[in-house]
């Protein structure tokens, strides 16, 4: 039998099928044992030390039971720790990006995602460096400064090489007071050398979902192309973080297997980094099966219900309570709301998912990667944000700032991020109201500013920050940060 160690580098000793199958029976057993289960809670919920709040986070067991755990009354405190961990760690705030598809050419064979090789109805586009600033142009128009460049796996038409470029050309671009300050990268597992190239081009975060944990499974949902190797794929954050990559994103495509496999299995995941590389993922992303051009998401038999999905969320905030976690436009206004109180800290607005798909006025869906529920407008979500008492946030300041690896996670662990990231929010904020509000957004906007001023504790700080936001408003400054 194959050995379960965290430590170990190889995909199925530290992800260990044995030890999932024995989580997920350990915590079917104990889903009523509510001695346990208050025991994690109390473990889960943050504590007060010095100017700060500490939190243990759960192991993947402990957080199997809470989920395996039927009782409502438990899943409320779920959530309401959820809650308190979120806002103990980033407060309300919640940061905003874009996807910016280059490429959908590829060689895999990936049964659930509309851009495999198999598929001859979907039109195959690959972005020219002219038509990339013109989507640059055009997200910056929009007001964002943070990009996640996704592309199929192509080692002709999506080499390294192009990625490379596209991502100097995308950081060169500087319209009107437009500028992307953040180019986080989710593109196939490749080698160290090719990771180091991605760290050298200064990206943000890498990102790859693993899809499925179970090999099995894995491979069948992958019958072809480079992305059929399982441990290949599964080992690329250890080659990432080898290549100097500090911060990398996990996530898995909930509805392909069993939600608890997966669940328990991401979570292992997590531990695997912190324990091999001292610091675990940067974020977390938790998409769902969305119908698209040639797949159907009832295909697949376990989809799982907005209520189960919710409480992953939750279950994992309680879990990795100092990692980001993202939701994406595959969800609709209702879930994304939901998703927000429970822990997730970062959310794509105003998203075209087809390649080339910004600079056309209206949303084309022929080369969609899937359908988008939440079709609203940056600025749209901008004000519902602040409507529901979230700072929309545009900082990238301490990825420019070398804030990033351990030295982020020392901050947030201290509770020190704070004092960065409530300033720098309410500073890009404060941006994009002056360049990209529309009027109304732009009244809740400075009235959301000016009450979150007087809730800087810091008075150097606060006062920093008038000055800044005042710069911004009447000289035209930008780009200021802590």
């Amino acid at each position: 039998m194959i050995k379960y160690d965290p430590k170990s580098l190889k995909a199925e000793e530290f992800i260990n099928d044995a030890e999932i199958q024995e989580t997920i029976k350990y915590a079917e057993e104990n889903k009523n044992n509510m001695e346990l289960i208050n025991s994690i809670l109390e473990k889960a919920r943050p504590k007060k030390q010095g100017n700060g709040n500490v939190c243990q986070g759960l192991t993947h067991r402990e957080a199997s039971v809470l989920l395996a755990c039927e009782d409502p009354e438990v899943t409320k405190k779920i959530y309401d720790i959820a809650e308190e961990i979120k806002l103990a760690f980033y407060g309300n705030r919640i940061v905003l990006f874009a996807p910016l598809y280059l490429s959908n050419y590829c060689v895999n064979g990936c049964l659930y995602c509309p851009y495999h090789i198999a598929n001859k109805t979907i039109p195959r586009k690959k972005l020219t460096q002219e038509e990339v600033k013109a989507e640059v142009i055009a997200l910056q128009d929009m007001g964002h400064k943070r990009l996640a460049i996704e592309a199929g796996e192509d080692p002709v038409n999506n080499p390294i090489e192009y990625i490379l470029e596209c991502i100097d050309t995308i950081y060169s671009i500087h319209h009107k007071n437009g500028a992307i300050r953040r180019v986080n990268v989710n593109i196939a597992a490749t080698t160290v050398e090719n990771y180091k190239k991605l760290a050298d081009a200064g990206i943000g975060t890498y990102i790859l979902f693993q899809e499925t944990y179970n090999k099995e499974g894995y491979e069948k949902l992958h019958p072809t192309g480079p992305k059929h190797d399982y441990a290949y794929h599964t080992e690329a954050m250890d080659r990432a973080m080898e290549g100097g990559i500090d911060d990398v994103g996990l996530g898995v495509l909930f509805g392909l297997e069993g939600y608890k496999y997966e669940f328990a299995a991401l979570l292992m995941h997590a531990e695997h980094l912190e324990a091999v590389h001292g610091v675990g993922p940067h974020t977390i992303s938790v998409p769902r099966v969305k119908p698209a051009d040639d797949i159907n998401p009832e295909d697949f038999d376990n989809s799982i219900p907005d209520e189960t999905f919710i409480k992953i969320a939750a279950c994992i905030r309680l879990a990795v309570p100092y990692t980001g976690m993202i939701i994406s436009t595959r969800e609709n206004e209702q879930v994304r709301a939901e998703m927000l109180r429970v822990g997730i800290s970062q959310i794509s607005g105003g998203s075209r998912t087809s390649v080339g798909g910004y600079t056309e006025e209206e949303r084309p869906h022929d080369t969609e990667q899937f359908d988008v529920s939440d079709q609203r407008t940056l600025d749209e979500v901008v004000s519902w944000l602040m409507d529901n008492g979230h700072i929309p946030s545009f900082c990238t300041a301490c990825y420019r700032e070398g804030r990033t690896g351990d030295r982020f996670m020392s901050l947030c662990k201290s509770g020190q991020i704070l004092n960065c990231c409530h300033p720098n929010a309410l500073m890009t904020l404060t941006e994009y109201m002056v360049d990209y509000a529309g009027e109304e957004t732009k009244k809740k906007g400075f009235k959301m500013i000016d009450e979150e001023l007087e809730r800087i504790p810091k008075e150097k700080v606060k006062a920093i920050a008038i000055d800044n936001i005042k710069a911004i408003k009447e000289s035209n400054s930008r780009d200021f940060r802590f």
